[in-house]
């Protein structure tokens, strides 16, 4: 048994694939049309994962005012994506220069390097590497 995916709502499909595969390096696992919303709207089952993962996120475009409210506060204000990686310097170096928005510098913590970040839809996100 493992989780396969989390719902990640997005304002716009294209933006987020842009953004989780061209600067976090996601790999876009499937972009096709599924079936429409209950209103009669197209809409897209777009996967995206970090390479070699087993999980992913369903980028899931917001249908409607009551979704759109949940673009950027997927976890309420709190952090809600943790994203290890093995060379933090690098990875952090690569996100800075592309423009993402970080929250503070990085610190060391017991469990490793963190910094937190935000993603193109302004959910917050640890960026994790080893101390």
């Amino acid at each position: 048994m493992h989780l396969e995916l989390a719902a990640l709502v997005v304002e716009d499909y294209d933006r987020a694939i842009e953004f989780f595969t061209g600067v976090l390096d996601f790999d876009l696992v499937e972009d096709s049309p599924a079936v429409t919303t209950s209103g009669g709207r197209p809409k897209r089952w777009v996967v995206v994962r970090p390479p070699g993962a087993q999980t992913g996120l369903l980028l899931a475009q917001a249908d409607g005012p009551e979704q759109r409210t949940a673009v950027g506060h997927q976890a309420a204000g709190r952090v809600g994506f943790f994203l290890r990686v093995d060379d933090f310097g690098t990875t952090y170096g690569k996100l800075a220069a592309a423009g993402v928005e970080f929250e503070t510098e990085p610190r060391t913590e017991p469990y490793g390097r963190v910094v937190v970040f935000h993603d193109i839809a302004g959910n917050r996100w640890d960026l994790l590497g080893p101390a």
